[in-house]
């Protein structure tokens, strides 16, 4: 088949949107009462960014779960707290496919462990005394 100048600029805009979709990042949401939503986000975007967002964009189906500020929105990736401002580009998230985290809200962050909590947790070892 042949491609003359009216179908070329027809395709254009679906060329256009495919590349759009491709290098976003599709989202799903999951809230502890296991309402989710999707939302297409930039590799750019921060945790920060994120919640911003979703809370400016509420879904009409999570009013119950409304919160007072986006503040206290915090996403959890693979088990983890996401602090402001890792951005979805540094969690390496393949473009154009669905990724699932947990939105929650929660005032403030856990502190991380340090590498000699994780190593005492490992080996049983313990900071506290034994009286006899």
């Amino acid at each position: 088949m042949q491609w003359g100048l009216k179908e070329l600029l027809l395709l254009i805009p679906s060329l256009t949107m495919i590349k759009f979709f491709k290098i976003k990042i599709n989202l799903r949401l999951i809230l502890v009462s296991g309402k989710t939503k999707e939302f297409l986000f930039s590799p750019n975007d921060s945790a920060s960014d994120i919640a911003k967002h979703v809370y400016d964009n509420w879904p009409m189906d999570w009013e119950e779960e409304q919160v007072s500020s986006p503040n206290i929105l915090r996403l959890i990736y693979q088990g983890r707290f996401l602090h402001g401002n890792v951005t979805l580009g540094a969690l390496k998230l393949p473009f154009g496919k669905t990724t699932v985290m947990h939105l929650v809200a929660r005032e403030t962050l856990p502190e991380p462990n340090s590498q000699g909590q994780r190593n005492r947790e490992k080996t049983g070892e313990s900071n506290c005394c034994v009286i006899l």
